[in-house]
């Protein structure tokens, strides 16, 4: 048996895992984040691995000898250049962040970790995927209207491409998912590599 658990509140993650049919459980990280690296990719694995290391940490001396439990961290940036794209933390914030990624190109990164745990073993994967997101160009007013929905409060970047910004991207090349919040094929991936089916 194969116990997962998932190191995020994010409803867009859960919403994925679900989707492919995964069992799991929800025990949020919620440890400072710390950020050694300067690289997008980077970041996200690091910040990732942070986050599933502190959830596995609840679970280890509970481990039960015949249980396999999966930990899955995950953390999403949006780079536009060089500049390093979070969460907004106010409506003016999230406006210039549209307003810098409308009418051309960005990617978006997420890191995965996996943390593997038996009684007598543990296994970490890190990975990331990266997408390019084309975004056709917004006029003030849209960028206002869209800003006062709140959809954006939350997101990396400033919009959701699974909500109402679904009006403005363009094109993608990558993994749609990856934007949401969570690459599953390639997480599936590399717990089939390792000879974990769920």
């Amino acid at each position: 048996m194969v116990r997962v658990i998932l190191a995020s509140g994010s409803p867009r993650r859960k919403e994925l895992l679900e989707q492919i049919g995964v069992s799991f459980e929800i025990s949020v990280a919620d440890g400072e984040e710390v950020i050694t690296r300067k690289l997008p990719w980077e970041i996200v694995e690091e910040l990732s691995l942070q986050k599933a290391t502190e959830v596995a940490g609840r679970y280890e001396t509970k481990l039960e000898v015949a249980e396999q439990t999966v930990v899955i961290g995950a953390d999403t940036i949006v780079a536009y250049g060089e500049e390093i794209m979070g969460k907004p933390r106010n409506e003016e914030m999230a406006k210039e962040m549209l307003r810098k990624l409308q009418d051309g190109s960005h990617q978006v990164y997420t890191g995965v970790t996996l943390i593997i745990m038996t009684a007598e073993d543990r296994q970490v994967v890190t990975f990331h995927e990266k997408t390019d997101v084309e975004m056709y160009s917004m006029s003030e007013t849209q960028i206002d209207t869209y800003v006062a929905t709140k959809e954006p409060m939350d997101k990396a970047g400033g919009y959701a491409i699974q909500g109402k910004c679904a009006a403005y991207i363009k094109g993608i090349c990558g993994d749609y998912n990856n934007v949401v919040g969570l690459p599953v094929a390639r997480l599936m991936q590399e717990l089939f590599k390792l000879g974990i089916v769920l």
